[in-house]
């Protein structure tokens, strides 16, 4: 436990940190089965659209410092591959 004011300050600042990281890692997964999903079903147009949700919520992630842009990009394009794959 934290001995002095600017280390329980500094806990409480992570603990918010860290809870503003799982949700936005959590949104983009259910963003990311989003898109799958989609693509299973074969329908274009949506998946098209879902794609570019799902892109927009990743790169968001980035500057926020919940992925790494690399990380990032290799999700976005995967997710393109399959995409375009269809039509």
């Amino acid at each position: 436990m934290a001995d002095h004011k600017s280390a329980e300050k500094r806990a409480r600042q992570s603990e918010k940190r860290r809870m503003r990281n799982v949700s936005a890692r959590s949104q983009v997964k259910t963003s990311v089965k989003a898109a799958l999903k989609s693509i299973e079903e074969e329908d274009v147009e949506k998946s098209r659209k879902v794609l570019l949700d799902t892109a927009k919520t990743i790169a968001k992630a980035v500057p926020r410092g919940i992925f790494h842009k690399n990380t990032a990009a290799r999700k976005i394009s995967r997710l393109t591959k399959k995409v375009n794959a269809l039509g």
